[in-house]
This record gives C-alpha cells, structure tokens and sequence, in this order.
C-alpha cells in the first residue's frame, strides 16, 4: 500500500507530534508499505488573505531544497526506504499518487478536504486538539471535514464523539529500546529533577521554574536540568543545567539521574516526556490535565496537580523529596503501568485502518 503523511513545515522541529510521524512511517516501512512523508514549505489557512509576503513564502523552499536542511536527519534517523519529498506549496501536482493520504496538523487536514479528485482515502491524524495553533473557530471546522479520524486519546476521541464525528482511537506508542531504567529509583539523589522546556506558554515552563525555585529555598540541595529543542531562556536560573538538543543517549542518561520529573502543561495532547521518564524509573509529577490522564493515575503511578499552580507542583514535589517509599513506588509502578503502550500495538492498529474498510469506528 502507498502512504502518503503530510507535515506542515520543514522536518526539523524534533517535537513529540513529530516523533510520531517519523515512528509510523518507518515501522510501516518496514512492513513493505511505500511510505511517502511530504514536508510542505507554505502552508497557510485556506481563509487568510492573499497577502504579498503569503505569496513571496513559497520561495523559502529554494533554499531549504538547495541546502537540504529541511530533512529531520539531526535529530531522527528516517529508514531509507521510506520517500522523503519537499514541496512548495500544498497543490495536487506536487503530491506522489498514492492509496492513503494522512494530514498531521490542522493546515494540513484543511488543504487536503478542499482538494477535489484526489485519489486514495484521506485520514486525519490528531494528537491535540490544536486550536493553540489557529483561529479556533477553523481549528475545529477541520474536526467535521471529511476524513477518517484517528486519535491518540480517549480526550480526543471524546472530542470527535461531542462533534458527532467517529474516529478510531490509537494510543501512541513508546520505544523500549531508546529509553530503559539503567539506575535503580532507590538509588538516586532524591532532590535530582528533570524537566522539559518549551517556550510555548500552554507548556507550562514558567510554571515549572517557579515551582523548582520554591523548592530550591526549603531544599538547598535541590539539582535540576531541562533539556529542549530552544535557547535557555532568561528566566532560567543559573544552578538549573540546560541540555539543548540532547543525543538520544544524554536525554536516557538525563532521565536516568532524575529522581523526580515534572511535567506543567497546562493543556496536552498524549504527554509523550513523562512517559519516557517513567520507563527511566523517573517519579512523575504532572498536571492533571486530559493528555496525561492517558497514562497517569494520581497517588497510583504518579502525583497530579492542578495545571497553571506551581505551589501545588512545588508542594507534590517535596513531598516526594521527604518520602523516599513513596517516590520508588510510583517510580516503580509507572515504570510497569506504560509498558501497555508498545509501537507494535500502534502500528497494528495503523496498518489495519489503513489497509481495511471504514469500520471498527469508536
């Protein structure tokens, strides 16, 4: 079967909604699809005016395509049978002909709905609910266009459900050989923290900061490094160690010493870091928000707190500081509890929506 995934933008954004892009295209590679991932270098909403400097973006493709910086190669290795293309602008005689067609992102789902006499069968990825990223009002329009949903959590699937919109329901799945426990939970510095940064405000950085900073004045002893794919920001205080684009082995190794992890979004798709922290052996504590009740059961296999509250993630964190018991069982259990989310159950899902009729619709 030919597959076709189309992205938004340039490849070299290493965030988690494109981690799991890059992961469905090699794993179904591997099982003898054609596999196509189309990295489109304009694409605006199809209700935005035609201004000068919308008409003049299509020419950043030049000097992506003459440099090739617009592959994903530094932070994803992309199995060689998999088609990489980069394109212009969203238009039919750009796109490889194909029996399935996945839009990534909300610009994407929107451009691919409006195309008329485009073969195959056109499916709609959502790992968020996106209207962080656009007018919300043409966010959700996209969420009645008509393409077969799949989401990755029940949140989402409540969502479509809400809309009158059927989806299929594909929890992500997580990579047990990138990511183990290598330091047993009782072995490590219990006031060693780690977090990651986004400058996204919804992300909750800010929040993540102040409350290691409230800790840092009741624990003198309190450590922490962030890692992420922008510049440390301003606010970020000196005895926090940042990691910018760590290697695949220093972010295990970042996890690995990290007693506790904190996860502030205020809003989140599937929550992909605390998860891989939990197969580190890291403790979690996260908001209790939609996208990280998919994995995270208070006071079970992690602390939740209310989101956009940093004495609450402070208070939840010292708590784990203070009871050592405490902080290695949820470490412990959370460890087991995300083993269910394994990249062959996800991909066997994929292929079979893909490669059966419309049907098995929650």
């Amino acid at each position: 079967m030919e597959i076709v995934f189309l992205l938004p933008t340039e490849g070299t954004d290493p965030g988690g909604g494109g981690r799991v892009i890059h992961e469905y295209a090699n794993r179904l590679a591997e099982r003898n699809h054609t596999v196509h991932l189309v990295y489109i270098a304009s694409l605006f909403p199809l209700s935005q005016p035609r201004s000068l400097r919308s008409l003049l973006r299509p020419l950043r493709y030049i000097p992506f395509a003459l440099s090739g910086n617009w592959k994903p190669d530094k932070w994803f290795k992309v199995d060689s049978r998999v088609k990489q293309h980069w394109i212009p602008t969203f238009s039919r005689k750009f796109l490889p002909l194909a029996d399935a067609y996945v839009a990534t992102w909300w610009t994407t789902a929107e451009h691919l709905a409006a195309m008329h006499g485009l073969p195959g069968r056109h499916l709609y990825l959502l790992q968020h609910l996106e209207t962080w990223g656009g007018p919300e009002a043409e966010v959700m329009a996209t969420w009645k266009a008509p393409l077969e949903k799949i989401v990755v959590a029940r949140w989402l699937e409540d969502v479509a459900r809400s809309l009158g919109e059927t989806s299929h329901y594909i929890p992500n799945g997580l990579d047990f050989t990138k990511f183990g426990c290598d330091v047993p939970p009782e072995d490590r510095d219990p006031a060693q923290f780690a977090m990651l940064f986004n400058e996204s405000k919804w992300k909750g950085s800010a929040d993540g900061v102040a409350a290691l900073q409230r800790l840092k004045e009741k624990y003198p002893e309190v450590k922490a490094e962030f890692f992420g794919v922008y510049k440390p920001p301003a606010y970020l205080p000196s005895w926090i160690k940042y990691h910018r684009q760590p290697s695949q082995d220093e972010l295990r190794r970042i996890y690995n010493r990290a007693a506790i992890f904190i996860a502030p979004s205020h809003t989140e798709g599937w929550g992909l870091p605390p998860c891989e922290a939990m197969i580190c052996g890291a403790a979690v504590v996260a908001t209790d928000v939609d996208g990280h009740r998919e994995f995270a059961v208070h006071n079970q296999n992690a602390l939740l707190v209310p989101a956009k509250n940093p004495e609450a993630i402070a208070e939840a964190a010292g708590r784990l500081i203070e009871d050592q018991p405490l902080r290695i069982r949820l470490a412990k259990t959370g460890n087991q509890d995300v083993r269910r989310f394994t990249w062959d159950s996800a991909v066997d899902a994929f292929d079979k929506v893909l490669t059966e009729n419309i049907g098995n619709l929650s």
